[in-house]
C-alpha cells in the first residue's frame, strides 16, 4: 500500500516539474533563438517483487522470479533541443541569424557565452552589443567597434555577408562576426544566461552555417506540441492526485480495522 503511495506522490511531482518546463518553453515562443527545453522520466527507484531468494525447491527447481518492480517515477535533468528555428525577415539593418549549426560568440559579465539570438544594436560608444547590452565578438574574440554614425547625415548602410563580414556599403570589411559551431552541442553546451549556452572547452566544429542579414532565427518551440504535452500532463497530474486520495483512504481503512482487533 505504502509503495502505491509513493508511485503516486512521485507522479504528481514529476509532471509538475513537466508542466514548469513546458510552460517555460511557451513564455520563450517568441525569443528569438530560443531553444526548447525536453524532458524524460526514469523509474525512481526499484524492488523485488517478491523478497525471497532463490533456493532448490522440493523437486529440485528453483522458486519463481517475478523481477522487480517501480516504486515511482521521477524526471530527469533538462536538457536543450538544438534543432533550428524558422528564419523570419526584420529588415533591420544590424539584425542577423545564422542558417546552420553556428552561434554567435558574446562577452557576458560571467564569460564568453553561445547564443542563436541575433537582435544586435549599437549602444553610445557604436559598439555592437545584443538587446542585453553584452558584447558581440568578432572572430579573433574582440569586441566590435562599429563606423560611427554621422552626427546630420543618415547613418551609412552596414553590409553583413553570408560568412559574417562586415562592411560599410562597398567599402572595406572592418569585422568579422565570430561564429561558433560544436559537433555535439548537447553533450558541449549547457544552458547558462537566459537564452545564452557556456561551452567547457573551444568550438569543436568547422559546419558554422551562414549568416543572414536583416532576418532573426524564431524558437524551435512548437506551440501545437506544447498545448497538447500541457493537457497530457495535467491529466496525469490529476489520475495521481486521485490515486494519492485513494491510497489515503485505503491506508486510513487499514489503521482503523486492525485498531479494532
Amino acid at each position: 500500500m505504502i509503495k502505491g503511495l509513493y508511485a503516486a506522490a512521485s507522479a504528481m511531482v514529476t509532471n509538475l516539474f513537466r508542466q514548469n518546463v513546458i510552460s517555460h518553453n511557451l513564455a520563450n515562443l517568441d525569443t528569438p533563438g530560443f531553444r526548447q527545453l525536453l524532458t524524460t522520466n526514469e523509474d525512481w527507484r526499484t524492488t523485488r517483487v517478491q523478497d525471497i531468494p532463490q533456493q532448490p525447491n522440493t523437486i529440485g527447481n528453483l522458486l519463481p522470479d517475478y523481477g522487480r518492480i517501480g516504486l515511482g517515477v521521477e524526471v530527469t535533468e533538462p536538457i536543450s533541443d538544438f534543432s533550428g528555428g524558422a528564419l523570419r525577415q526584420t529588415e533591420e539593418m544590424l539584425d542577423v541569424a545564422v542558417e546552420g549549426q553556428g552561434f554567435f560568440t558574446v562577452e557576458t559579465p560571467q564569460g564568453v557565452r553561445y547564443t542563436k539570438d541575433g537582435r544586435f544594436l549599437r549602444d553610445a560608444a557604436d559598439t555592437l552589443v545584443t538587446v542585453e547590452g553584452y558584447f558581440v565578438l568578432d572572430a579573433a574574440g574582440q569586441r566590435i567597434t562599429l563606423p560611427p554614425a554621422s552626427p546630420t547625415g543618415p547613418v551609412d548602410p552596414i553590409v553583413i555577408g553570408t560568412d559574417g563580414t562586415m562592411s560599410v556599403a562597398d567599402g572595406p570589411v572592418f569585422a568579422r562576426l565570430g561564429i561558433a559551431a560544436f559537433s555535439d552541442p548537447r553533450a558541449e553546451l549547457v544552458g547558462d544566461l537566459p537564452n545564452y549556452f557556456a561551452a567547457a572547452g573551444s568550438p569543436t566544429s568547422q559546419e558554422v552555417g551562414q549568416v543572414v542579414q536583416g532576418f532573426l532565427e524564431d524558437s524551435n518551440v512548437n506551440p501545437t506540441l506544447m498545448m497538447a504535452q500541457m493537457v497530457e500532463v495535467n491529466r496525469a497530474y490529476e489520475a495521481a492526485q486521485r490515486l494519492v486520495q485513494a491510497q489515503d483512504e485505503l491506508l486510513g481503512r487499514a489503521i482503523s480495522t486492525l485498531g479494532r482487533l
